[in-house]
């Protein structure tokens, strides 16, 4: 009788231990679930932001300025400066012997780094 008490025993524990691992894996999943879409709706904004043209940190517009008569678009925030196509080129141009001149040409294989 006692070995026939011991297993009903054996068996409410294994069951009230599958029931807490049922428990738990269900919360992670949900933590799991509430985290991805955290981080999703976070791509998202920053997403939006650069496709708005605004800082990805600070969130700010961009401002347009000249320099060396080439249009540049800065964030004030950061300083973060986006250059649209063929910018750099001409940037580059006004400084042949300069550091930004020399980088820039190097990239571009002209001459080694």
């Amino acid at each position: 009788m006692a070995s026939e008490k011991d297993r009903l025993g054996d068996k409410l524990r294994d069951v009230e231990k599958a029931r807490e691992d049922q428990y738990f894996a269900k919360r992670d999943r949900e933590l799991i679930a509430k985290l991805r879409g955290e981080r999703d709706q976070e791509l998202r904004d920053d997403l939006k932001a650069v496709g708005e043209l605004r800082c990805p940190r600070g969130h700010a517009q961009l401002q347009s300025r000249m320099e060396n008569g080439v249009h540049l678009d800065e964030w004030p925030t950061c300083g973060g400066i986006w250059l649209d196509k063929g910018e750099m080129d001409l940037l580059a141009k006004h400084e042949e012997e300069g550091w930004f001149g020399r980088l820039f040409r190097a990239r571009q294989g002209h001459e080694p780094s």
